[in-house]
């Protein structure tokens, strides 16, 4: 897969800005249509997506809110600053983050304002990551990083755009570090315009992680890569219904597909579930659930590749990525999108 799946982005193909302020509704980005059996593809705009799904479909969301994640502290005992950058929420009070400047120890107070404090109470040389136990817990704890915190920004952005822009419409249960970005074209208007052809649709949570570490001295196969998943008894259902139908389940994100699929190979079928998820889809899964899907464009060689082609056969895939980076596709979370049935 990976010489296969070998190209080049052109620098100016990674969107820098979000759609809005390229003059675009987050609707009107395009959309290539890949056709998974013949390899063909459409090219269209996302707020006409209802062209291609019919009665009965299920779009399944994640339903996950972005979290800003990047935090300014200082050690309480010598003041030395820190910027920390958290990781994957463990419980209600408790984080695994990355300290990105400044030395930290086991057992250090790192204080984040005159109200929130956390304790190391966890360090490993084998891991970049520490645990900090927080002085407080659930919404009092969201509500304190959501005032201080700034959102996760990688090298290709250029201004600091503010956290509305790294939500989704729907997301309603804060926990991603970074957007759950497959369903950020949507606009309310699209979903009730697909509700009302007969498109049903159900969410998922799945909290993404920290997945760039700052150093490939740390860079982690997808297998070691645990995120947090809730599948509601309402989805789990839908699913179920869906398919005893032979209509289509169509996962928006590569992180639905990963929970669905998650679920699905454990107990035989989807149920209600909550867990933490490090499955791998490559192109020898066989897929239980997921019949299409909704994505970005993703990177050369990237591991969300290896998923893509558990849907469509790499050769074609490698042949839609050169058709899209002809037509001039913006990559990454204010990109273009793909859709694959």
């Amino acid at each position: 897969m990976e010489a296969a799946m070998k190209f080049e982005v052109p620098d100016e193909l990674n969107a820098k800005e979000p759609p809005e302020r390229r003059g675009l509704r987050r609707d009107y980005v395009k959309m290539m249509v890949l056709d998974k059996n013949t390899g063909m593809t459409n090219h269209t705009q996302f707020y006409q997506l209802d062209r291609y799904l019919k009665k009965g479909d299920l779009l399944v969301l994640n339903a996950s809110r972005t979290v800003p994640a990047v935090l300014k502290s200082r050690i309480e005992a010598d003041g030395t600053e820190v910027e920390i950058r958290l990781a994957h929420r463990k419980n209600e009070s408790t984080w695994e983050a990355l300290p990105v400047s400044g030395t930290v120890k086991e057992g250090d107070i790192i204080r984040f304002s005159p109200t929130l404090t956390a304790t190391i109470i966890e360090q490993s040389e084998d891991t970049p990551f520490v645990s900090l136990a927080f002085n407080l817990c659930c919404s009092s704890l969201f509500n304190q990083i959501y005032d201080l915190g700034e959102p996760v920004r990688y090298e290709y952005i250029q201004k600091p755009w503010n956290l509305d822009y790294y939500q989704t419409v729907f997301a309603t249960i804060p926990g991603s570090v970074e957007m759950p970005s497959a369903g950020r074209a949507f606009s309310w208007e699209l979903l009730f315009r697909l509700q009302k052809k007969g498109v049903r649709i159900a969410y998922i949570t799945l909290h993404t992680g920290l997945s760039y570490l700052l150093d490939d001295k740390w860079h982690k196969g997808p297998d070691k890569n645990f995120e947090n998943y809730h599948i509601p008894n309402e989805t789990a259902e839908l699913i179920s219904e869906t398919k005893n139908n032979g209509d289509r389940v169509i996962a928006v994100g590569t992180t639905v597909v990963r929970t669905l699929e998650t679920v699905a190979q454990q107990n035989g079928r989807v149920q209600a579930a909550s867990g933490w998820t490090n499955l791998y889809i490559t192109e020898n899964t066989k897929l239980a659930v997921c019949d299409g899907l909704i994505t970005g464009m993703h990177e050369p060689e990237a591991s969300h590749l290896q998923l893509l082609s558990a849907f469509v056969d790499r050769s074609k895939l490698y042949k839609a990525y050169n058709d899209a980076i002809q037509k001039r596709y913006l990559w990454h979370e204010f990109g273009d999108m793909n859709l694959i049935l």
